[in-house]
């Protein structure tokens, strides 16, 4: 089991404020690492990471400053002196302020710009940002591992026909941007995988399938028989993959996916 252990390793979680960010950032406690839980919100952070113990520290950041991101490297730095993982977690998916004008404004015909945009910001151009500054620095100390994590639609079209209710009535349609930046994700990864090789830094994907989280009894059904197993992921369903991915336990794993999702993909 010292193979999955990350006593005296520091791991940078950006995002950890989400559902599946938060598990992301318990895990690794639980794996010995100290984490570091970045977010936007920095007061609702330091909380959080506060509740992970004495020795974890919440930052407020912002993925797509170069600027923040520096300031938060410089932070873990004068705390841990090293940083060894970086999951980069922190993403954007659609959410509509208005429900009755959610499956209008998701048909891609109407879908608008500005929420493409910020949706090619923050997944990909943030994932960039961290990578540059915090893997950076992993290069310069000829070790560690970054964990992207992207989605099933990084690999596979959406299916709409999940988003329709009972009466088959169409409720939401799942835009381009979300599968379009966690594709680009998987390819990144490669991309620095193979550029930082050769210095000790491994990089790999993670791509999780569903959570259930509070939809609607029929989209949970229609999402769960596409599932080999069955069902929707708990939010904990992705914690041993991330630890395999940080420890030394994939040690000769590198630009490869991990893919997580209940079979979803598979067929």
């Amino acid at each position: 089991m010292d193979l999955f252990s990350l006593k005296g390793k520091t791991a940078v979680v950006t995002g950890a404020l989400g559902l599946i960010g938060r598990k992301h950032c318990e895990a690794l406690v639980a794996a010995g690492a100290n984490v570091i839980a970045a977010d936007i919100n920095a007061e609702e952070t330091r909380t959080f990471a506060a509740q992970l113990g004495d020795n974890h520290l919440g930052l407020g950041v912002d993925v797509t400053s170069k600027e923040s991101l520096i300031d938060a490297l410089n932070a873990a730095l004068d705390k841990y002196d090293s940083v060894d993982v970086l999951v980069n977690n922190a993403a954007i998916n659609d959410k509509f302020e208005n429900p009755a004008m959610a499956k209008e404004l998701s048909a891609f015909e109407n879908y608008p710009l500005e929420a493409f945009q910020q949706s090619l910001n923050v997944n990909i151009t943030g994932v960039f940002l961290c990578s540059q500054v915090f893997g950076t620095h992993m290069a310069l100390q000829h070790s560690g591992s970054i964990i992207n994590i992207a989605s099933t639609y990084g690999m596979v079209g959406p299916d709409q026909s999940i988003y329709r209710d009972a009466h088959g009535q169409q409720t939401f349609y799942k835009s381009a941007a979300y599968p379009v930046t966690k594709g680009a994700i998987i390819n990144f990864t490669r991309f620095l995988a193979a550029y930082w090789g050769h210095t000790g830094v491994r990089v790999n994907t993670l791509s999780p399938g569903g959570v259930e989280a509070g939809q609607t009894e029929d989209f949970i059904g229609n999402y769960s028989a596409k599932t080999l197993l069955g069902r929707m992921a708990k939010a904990s369903d992705y914690q041993g993959a991330l630890i395999f991915l940080a420890s030394e336990a994939s040690a000769y794993m590198t630009g490869a996916n991990l893919v997580v999702d209940g079979g979803w993909t598979a067929i």
